[in-house]
């Protein structure tokens, strides 16, 4: 998961990116790039890490992300496996904010554009009826040409300029421009890779080549939250995952995502889902 700028390829006659994957897994890597993008996952489940969010993503779900905005989505283990039954699909499109034309974002009709980059720049979750349209434009955008696909372009933007049917993602706006991001890489990746077992932050800060005060003030300036507050909503995540799949008990999955009791794995479970496991497994499995 290592964080790197990416370079978006883009045909030479075409001034934004559509691609329709269908690959084994969305692969490890927590990168950025200058290029909105709007994310429809259609098949896969697992883990997202947008900003400084980490929430579990599924089938269905449509995200806008900001330019230069941080990102993954890490599927389960499984995906991993070469099972060849198993496999994610995604339709992913990448554009600037000026690809329709510089001139494009002063016009007076144009107006709720720069509002809607600005909002992407904490990433958005995209629910109800725009997600329906949405999802339904995205196809359409796969095999269109010419003006065709520009026409699906601005339905799609226009879409997601007007609704108020989204959540924004991460807490503050990105920081990727900053000089902290390898620091960043390593706490996310250590983290990520250990969840399971106790992390100290004598250990944490050690890694970051920092004393234990001052990682937890970087930790916080840099997050909004701190290293535990982080750790648990990762633990929080997993187990989440584990609820729904519906396959081993709740105190199983409390010790199988680093928690060392159960009273424990419930306090923090309600803090942070503001409900318990047992309602967030009834939840899911309604809707």
């Amino acid at each position: 998961m290592k964080p790197q700028y990416h370079k978006v390829p883009v045909k030479l006659q075409n001034s934004f990116s559509i691609r329709h994957d269908i690959q084994p897994n969305f692969g490890t890597i927590w990168h950025y790039h200058p290029e909105l993008e709007l994310h429809y996952v259609m098949r896969g489940e697992g883990v997202r890490f947008i900003g400084d969010n980490i929430s579990n993503f599924s089938s269905g779900d449509i995200i806008l992300l900001g330019q230069n905005l941080p990102h993954t989505w890490r599927c389960r283990e499984e995906y991993f496996q070469q099972n060849d039954e198993l496999s994610v699909e995604a339709i992913v499109i990448h554009f600037l904010p000026d690809c329709l034309g510089k001139d494009i974002l002063s016009l007076p009709e144009a107006y709720l554009l720069p509002k809607l980059f600005e909002k992407a720049l904490r990433g958005m979750v995209i629910q109800g009826e725009a997600r329906k349209k949405l999802s339904e434009l995205m196809v359409s955008a796969i095999d269109a040409t010419n003006l065709d696909r520009l026409i699906i372009l601005l339905s799609i933007l226009k879409t997601l300029a007007e609704t108020e049917e989204y959540k924004n993602i991460a807490s503050v706006p990105n920081f990727t421009q900053s000089n902290d991001t390898v620091r960043l890489n390593k706490i996310y990746t250590h983290t990520l890779s250990n969840y399971k077992r106790e992390i100290t932050l004598e250990e944490i800060s050690a890694l970051s080549n920092l004393s234990v005060t001052s990682f937890c003030r970087y930790f916080k300036l840099i997050t909004k939250k701190t290293y535990y507050d982080f750790l648990i909503e990762i633990r929080i995540s997993h187990a989440c995952r584990y609820l729904v799949e519906d396959k081993l008990p709740t105190e199983v999955i409390c010790f199988e995502c680093g928690f060392n009791n159960v009273s424990n794995f419930y306090r923090h479970f309600k803090k942070v889902k503001g409900m318990t496991p047992l309602e967030y497994k009834k939840k899911y499995l309604t809707y």
